[in-house]
């Protein structure tokens, strides 16, 4: 394999390239099925059936390693970055770390648990108090019921997840705690409202089972194109009851320039004071690009 690739890097004849499979189908360090392959190569070549050399060029790029006694050689292009890393200096965790989450436990984590708390509390409070949630009831046309209320909460707690998920195992702890103040919020409203606690209960079993159906939806949606998303839009947030598309172009452009500017939030902003802040639904210039304000963070609590 190694002459196959120096007569390759020197552009050899048919000759060279020849003696380099003779060499190999001779040779016992080849594999079983590479050994076939190779001797099917050579007598298609003896037949005239194609050229040799450049199966061999791909049979050699195929490989992605060549491997000769104790060196390899590898032909990938792609550089991995910092952000291309699979784990951060804070996700090496050790093997106890480990079996502590996996009985349930949380390990350490960047900051303490109560900051962290104090921070999803604040995040999810941003959802639903900086919300105009009478703005979504009349441009799109939803009932005020405490079911509308909880999709339109619920679209801008999922993009807070998607936001916290880039924080690494940090953010992952205040995402379960979001989700946590949010059930805890639904089932207050619901018993303010004076429903029933056995229709409560049902209730959210079925809101529950839609919000992770909708968190799939809604991811699909944000890493695929508009129409994705605006499909995962029109099942989950609107219910399947939408008969004017403008509507939908208008949530479609809500989700995509509040990720952007989620995005450009700071992450240690945002696992320390958990304010966010969202854009309108209606702008003059929905494409502009908002340089966040950054919050000044209180070590005393609330």
């Amino acid at each position: 394999m190694a002459a196959l690739a120096r007569a390759l890097s020197c552009q050899a004849g048919v000759t060279q390239w020849t003696a380099g499979c003779c060499g190999l189908l001779q040779s016992p360090a080849v594999p079983g099925p590479w050994r076939w392959v190779l001797c099917s190569a050579f007598q298609r070549h003896k037949a005239g059936t194609f050229q040799l050399s450049k199966f061999c060029g791909g049979l050699i790029q195929a490989n992605g390693a060549i491997t000769q006694q104790k060196r390899s050689f590898y032909n990938t292009s792609k550089h991995l970055s910092a952000k291309d890393s699979l784990l951060s200096s804070e996700e090496k965790v050790g093997a106890f770390t480990r079996i502590m989450e996996a009985f349930g436990f949380p390990g350490p984590l960047k900051y303490s648990r109560w900051k962290l708390k104090v921070a999803a509390l604040r995040m999810y409070a941003c959802c639903v108090e900086k919300t105009d949630f009478e703005e979504f009831f009349s441009r799109c046309q939803m009932p005020d019921t405490l079911n509308s209320w909880f999709l339109v909460a619920q679209l801008h707690v999922w993009m807070c997840l998607v936001r916290l998920k880039q924080e690494g195992r940090t953010g992952k702890y205040m995402c379960r705690y979001i989700v946590h103040c949010m059930w805890e919020d639904v089932e207050q409203r619901g018993k303010v409202m004076g429903i029933n606690s056995t229709v409560l209960k049902e209730e959210l079993k079925r809101m529950a089972e839609n919000f992770y159906a909708a968190l799939f939806g809604y991811d699909e949606g944000i890493l695929c194109d508009d129409r994705v998303l605006a499909s995962a839009l029109w099942r989950n947030l609107l219910n399947r009851n939408c008969e004017d598309p403008r509507h939908l172009e208008l949530l479609v452009e809500y989700v995509r320039k509040q990720v952007q500017h989620l995005d450009a939030l700071s992450g240690e902003d945002l696992l320390l004071t958990g304010e966010v802040s969202w854009r309108p639904l209606v702008e003059s210039n929905a494409r502009s690009i908002l340089k966040p304000l950054s919050p000044v963070y209180n070590d005393e609590g609330l």
